[in-house]
Order: C-alpha cells, then sequence, then structure tokens
C-alpha cells in the first residue's frame, strides 16, 4: 500500500494517512459564528470519507472582527459546548481536527466602513483596496491574547490542535511583510521584529495549551510581488517556528483566481507547478527544517500526489476544493479507483447560499436538502 496510507505524527497527534482537508471557509455558519446542522454533516462526512485531519474554516477571534460572512467564531466560551459535539463527530470515525484561528484584518470587503479593522500599518491590501488602522501597542497585546483564549477554547472543545493563520495577507501575513508592514516600533523593520507578532501569539498560546497540545503554523510561500515577503524571507521564518517548537507548517501562497495564469511562472527561483503549486518551495523548506511539512494548492491526481511524496521531504498534502465535490475522495482512493476527480478547479464553489461544488449537482442537491 501507497505509504500515503502509513500512520504518522504531527507532535503527539497520531494520523492514520497523510492527507488533509485545508481549511476551508464554509460561509455556512450562524450570524454570530456559531455551527449549525448544515456544518456538522459536511465535517462528518469528510471524517467518513477517510480524510486524515480536518482543519476548519477560519474562526475568528474576536467578536468585532471577521472577514467574511458566515465563517465559525471562536472569540468567547459559548463555543465550547458546540464544538466539543463536532469534534466527537469527527473523532468517532478515527480522523482528527484542528481548528484554524484567523485575524483577518485587511483582506476583507465585509462590512468595511463599519468597524475598525487593524493593521500593521496604513497600507491599503493590494487585491481588496481596504485600509487599516495602523496598531497601538495595547492593540498588538489585545490580538496576542485573543489568539491565545481562542486556543485555549479550542483545546477545552476536544479539537486536536490548532493553526494559526499567518498566510494570505492576514493580519499575521501583513507583519511579516516589509510591503504592509511599514512600522519603525520593535514590529517593524527587519525581520526579527517583523516575526515579533507570530512568535508572541505562539509564545502566548503555549503558555495555556501546554508544550504538547499540537500547533501548527500556515505561511505564504512568497508573495509573488516586487517588495513583498520572499521565499529567502520564509525560510529563516520556517527556521525559527522549527527551533521555538511549532509542531507543522504549511506552506500556501495568495493567488486565489489567478493560479491558472500563474503556473509555470517563476518566483524566487523556483515554479509554480501546475500539480501541487507550492511543492517546490515546500521541498527546500522540508529539507532544512525537522518539522512536517504539508503542502496545499492545486493537489488533485493520486499518482502526482505519490510522486511528490517519493521525490521529496514533504509529509502531508492538503486538499480542499476536490473534496467539496468529493468528500470521499480518500477514501476512493484508498480503495484503488484512481479515476479523474470530479474537481474542474473553476472555484464557483463560493456562493452567497454557501461554499459547495456547484459542478457536481448531486452533491449540490444534497446540500440542498440539509
Amino acid at each position: 500500500m501507497s505509504t500515503l496510507y502509513t500512520e504518522t505524527r504531527i507532535g503527539n497527534m497520531t494520523l492514520k494517512n497523510r492527507f488533509i482537508r485545508s481549511a476551508t471557509w464554509e460561509n455556512m455558519a450562524t450570524e454570530d459564528g456559531h455551527m449549525t446542522d448544515k456544518l456538522y454533516a459536511i465535517y462528518e462526512e469528510l471524517a467518513q470519507g477517510e480524510v486524515g485531519l480536518i482543519v476548519t474554516g477560519y474562526a475568528n477571534i474576536v467578536a468585532e472582527e471577521k472577514p467574511n460572512a458566515g465563517m465559525m467564531g471562536m472569540y468567547d466560551d459559548t463555543f465550547i459546548g458546540e464544538y466539543q459535539k463536532l469534534t466527537e463527530l469527527v473523532h468517532q470515525h478515527d480522523s482528527k481536527i484542528v481548528m484554524q484561528l484567523a485575524y483577518g484584518g485587511t483582506k476583507t470587503t465585509h462590512n468595511v466602513g463599519e468597524r475598525v479593522i487593524y493593521a500593521p500599518s496604513a497600507v491599503c491590501e493590494k487585491g481588496t483596496q481596504t485600509l487599516g488602522k495602523a496598531m497601538t501597542k495595547d492593540e498588538i497585546d489585545y490580538i496576542v491574547q485573543a489568539f491565545a483564549q481562542a486556543s485555549r477554547r479550542a483545546q477545552d472543545s476536544g479539537f486536536d490542535g490548532v493553526e494559526i493563520h499567518a498566510a494570505h495577507t492576514y493580519l499575521i501575513n501583513q507583519f511579516l511583510s516589509p510591503y504592509y508592514n511599514r512600522r519603525e516600533d520593535q514590529y517593524g523593520g527587519s525581520l526579527d521584529n517583523r516575526m515579533r507578532l507570530l512568535l508572541e501569539i505562539y509564545a502566548e498560546i503555549r503558555k495555556l495549551v501546554g508544550d504538547e497540545y499540537p500547533v501548527l503554523v500556515k505561511l505564504t510561500a512568497s508573495e509573488f510581488f516586487d517588495g513583498g515577503l520572499t521565499f529567502a524571507e520564509t525560510r529563516l521564518i520556517c527556521k525559527k517556528l522549527a527551533a521555538i517548537g511549532v509542531d507543522a507548517i504549511i506552506i500556501s501562497g495568495n493567488i486565489h483566481g489567478k493560479a491558472n495564469t500563474m503556473i509555470g511562472e517563476s518566483f524566487d527561483g523556483y515554479t509554480i507547478q501546475q500539480e501541487g503549486y507550492f511543492h517546490e518551495y515546500g521541498h527546500v523548506i522540508s529539507e532544512e527544517v525537522d518539522v512536517p511539512v504539508i503542502t496545499v494548492g492545486g493537489l488533485t491526481d493520486i499518482d502526482a500526489i505519490e510522486e511528490i511524496a517519493h521525490k521529496t521531504n514533504i509529509q502531508y498534502f492538503a486538499l480542499s476544493r476536490p473534496l467539496l465535490s468529493e468528500p470521499s475522495l480518500i477514501k476512493r482512493w484508498k480503495e484503488g479507483n484512481r479515476a479523474p476527480v470530479e474537481c474542474e478547479r473553476c472555484s464557483k464553489c463560493r456562493t452567497r447560499r454557501g461554499n459547495f461544488c456547484v459542478v457536481n449537482k448531486d452533491r449540490k442537491s444534497q446540500l440542498a436538502k440539509l
């Protein structure tokens, strides 16, 4: 059997295979971020489909801020009971589940003008053109503690770990970026200073959850534009995270909606690939750190995934859109059915009624009945 189906560990979390459902905003939570029957059904179906590790859609850590409607919340203790139900559902099927935690910042067009949006500096996000408020030290401390408290709630809820979202131009990524971070205090300038927010968040999380609880960090390989975070800097960040005890690193990008046109282009000496957009970057990092590296983005072909696993030190493979179309895809592959995936990479799965595959009509009708 393929080594993709052998038992492995992320920290003290044992996984039955090397497949991960990457963090996916489902747009199906209530207005204030609470669980719904549709969300419970989605996660249980993924667990039944043999996904080794499920990462939730990003959860907002403070009540007054969320980058999108319909996202899950983790900003107070009222969520713990309903998330205990969620984690129990997943664990019944021998899958593991991690909660992704995020502060969105200016990577948003949701309710802009109706709330204060924090940023490292007064620089518009390139895609949204949203301008945020440069944070004071007190505001930075507030967000650091919010991440830590959300992690404590995740642990109390039975989640097997947490994932810190430090990618995709959300707040932590912007602090890491020399383009977005123009600060002149201890949080700006040198890479050590730009890393400070992420390292403080990690340290405060550890104080509340202990040293044995898995903490993962998601990073952008490169910002893919002049003046942005470079891959050389990301490599240094990864080495620092490994040294302080992070349990796994997810290497992603921020090319939503542009992936098909960027395939084959090279940035920082490496190329965005047709299968596994960022796996060349992940491969380099996997050779430099002693913690598991997870690649995410553009993975649809089991043969290609096996080749990456064979030729690189990348240990885990995270998928989203293919699992929106086929929640039982991992089980199908395990059973030997290597027919092409139903996902067409059309990215039409983001709808106002929730995020689901609109190409796979059977799947769409199933969700409509929930």
